[in-house]
């Protein structure tokens, strides 16, 4: 397939390129290249003749039409977006304007491509989004998300996501365009940009700086190796049901506090320090303003009809992370003086 990639400079969304590149699919990369963005997370593909590259926001209808009428892809995996609730928290306004204002000019842009080609039945728009917009769980282990679970976002940048589901479940009720939704538990590893959780306390322990964590550390994650939703997310494209949504977890559920300890006793092991433990350096802080309390995923749909379940459990996607940035200096190190890389973010409210 020629596949269009919103975002394809970005976390998530270069591990996708990279890996459809490799099953021989030709990609469309979309990226505005905002601060997160880094082209060198697809240098390794960047010369492939099925790789090209466009510098265009999302918000920008009229470069939207232009590329598509320019590529005529067969289908679109649409990952473009603001992603970090902390900055969320501090200026919403950009969440409401890329995740949400972006995503329908996504959809008006494909709609128009797709009516004015046919309406050809093999297209595809797969819209990619997260498990923040079915709110907060209970402890209860028994509790997980599933497909039907009522939204009830507590971020902006999780409304805003929440937001930007509907609008694409609206454009295939109304106008038919053929859709597939996924929404997935919260991602790590190579290329993860240095302000979420895990590179944040891998690369704060190796500089001896202390390992921040919020609240007590008892928020609960499903933790999902970036590979394992790369393949996830091309498996649906590929072969899940038009109008239907998937949720893509990694059956992996710690709190912060047991992750942050297990990346500490992987980095003793690796690169031990002089003197004492990486988890020494762990600090409890200010918790953010409505943090969740756990997430978890029901997969159960995905596996189901699609055959598809995560393959990397959470202590060797971790070990596996850890050697990434261990031996990647070159590419994280320039990142952290992009803005507000390192600052505690996320106290307003």
């Amino acid at each position: 397939m020629k596949i269009l990639v919103t975002g394809g400079a970005g976390f998530i969304g270069s591990a996708v390129v990279r890996l459809a590149i490799a099953r021989g699919h030709s990609i469309v990369n979309v990226d505005a290249l905002t601060y997160a963005a880094c082209l060198e997370n697809v240098a390794s593909v960047s010369e492939s003749s099925r790789y090209s590259f466009e510098h265009a926001d999302i918000r920008d209808r009229s470069a939207l039409d232009t590329i598509f009428e320019k590529y005529q892809p067969d289908a679109v995996m649409h990952l473009a977006a603001e992603s970090h609730v902390d900055r969320s928290i501090d200026g919403p306004a950009d969440f409401i304007e890329t995740n949400v204002t972006g995503t329908f000019n996504m959809l008006e842009a494909a709609r128009s491509y797709w009516q004015a080609h046919g309406k050809p039945e093999t297209f595809r728009f797969h819209h990619i989004s997260t498990d923040e917009v079915y709110g907060s769980l209970p402890s209860d282990p028994s509790a997980q998300f599933t497909e039907e679970t009522p939204y009830d976002p507590r971020s902006p940048y999780s409304a805003s996501k929440a937001s930007s589901d509907h609008l694409v479940r609206a454009w295939h009720e109304t106008y038919g365009l053929p859709v597939v939704l996924t929404n997935c538990s919260n991602n790590y590893g190579p290329y993860h940009f240095p302000e979420k959780l895990i590179p944040v306390i891998i690369l704060n322990a190796l500089a001896g700086k202390p390992l921040p964590i919020y609240g007590t550390g008892s928020n609960i994650r499903d933790w999902l190796y970036v590979e394992d939703h790369a393949e996830a997310l091309l498996l649906v494209l590929e072969k899940g049901a038009i109008g239907r949504s998937y949720n893509i977890g990694g059956e992996n559920e710690r709190t912060n506090l047991e992750l942050v300890q297990t990346v500490c006793q992987i980095l003793d092991r690796l690169k031990p320090k002089n003197t004492g433990t990486y988890a020494d350096l762990i600090r409890f802080v200010q918790d953010r303003p409505g943090h969740d309390a756990r997430y978890a995923i029901d997969s159960s749909r995905i596996r189901d009809e699609l055959g598809w379940r995560p393959s990397v459990a959470v202590e060797e996607g971790l070990e596996k992370t850890i050697h990434w940035y261990l031996d990647n200096e070159n590419w994280w190190k320039p990142l952290l003086n992009r803005i507000s890389v390192g600052e505690r973010l996320g106290t307003k409210s």
